[in-house]
């Protein structure tokens, strides 16, 4: 579970006090400090982050995948680190926090962003979705490995689910993944990936 420290603070207040070890966010303007991830949960973002590597990697994209940088909404005193997040290099440049807070808030500086999902699962589906769709970041998962969100995301039983948000007419239209299902990405329409092999990488070897 994540523990709320209940004192609201600026963007400002919060990047200047953030320290260096741990993992916060600020969910409008309350400080949250993140629980430290399972293994298994640590295992899924990592496969995650190596697959979509080996992808751009391969297609020569000016792509990056930071270790600890903030995703920020400009109308809000919000700032997200997510499980994986894609970068996209030229447009830093752009970026007015990117130098001295590793923080980025435009679009067109994020391809793709990944949250693996946790207890705190609503927060996944429900608030950082919402932010996503209004900072207009293209493409977002949701990767629901113990199947731990509402039935309407995870199925009734519920079930390990990938939810993959595409944003189409400043709106995030959702498809979503199980089993052997192969993972349609708007981003990385050739990746050559499925639901399973990502929820067996939170899981003992077969």
């Amino acid at each position: 579970m994540t523990q709320a420290i209940p004192k609201l603070v600026t963007f400002e207040d919060f990047a200047a006090w953030r320290p260096e070890g741990g993992r916060y966010e600020l969910h409008d303007g309350v400080i949250v400090e993140m629980a430290q991830p399972v293994g298994d949960h640590e295992d899924v973002v990592g496969f995650v982050a190596r697959k979509l590597t080996v992808e751009f990697d391969r297609l020569n994209l000016p792509y990056t995948i930071p270790k600890t940088a903030l995703v920020k909404p400009t109308n809000s005193e919000s700032a997200y680190s997510p499980d994986v997040l894609l970068l996209n290099r030229p447009n830093l440049i752009n970026e007015p926090l990117w130098k001295k807070e590793s923080t980025v808030s435009l679009a067109a500086s994020i391809p793709l962003v990944v949250e693996v999902v946790s207890t705190n699962w609503d927060d996944d589906y429900y608030t950082k979705q919402g932010k996503y769709e209004g900072i207009g970041i293209p493409e977002y998962w949701v990767v629901d490995y113990l199947g731990l969100g509402a039935k309407k995301f995870t199925g009734n039983p519920k079930q390990p689910t990938i939810s993959i948000y595409q944003l189409i007419d400043s709106e995030y239209q959702v498809t979503q993944f199980r089993g052997s299902d192969r993972i349609v990405s708007p981003t990385f329409p050739e990746l050559n990936l499925t639901a399973e092999q990502i929820f067996k990488a939170g899981g003992l070897p077969t």
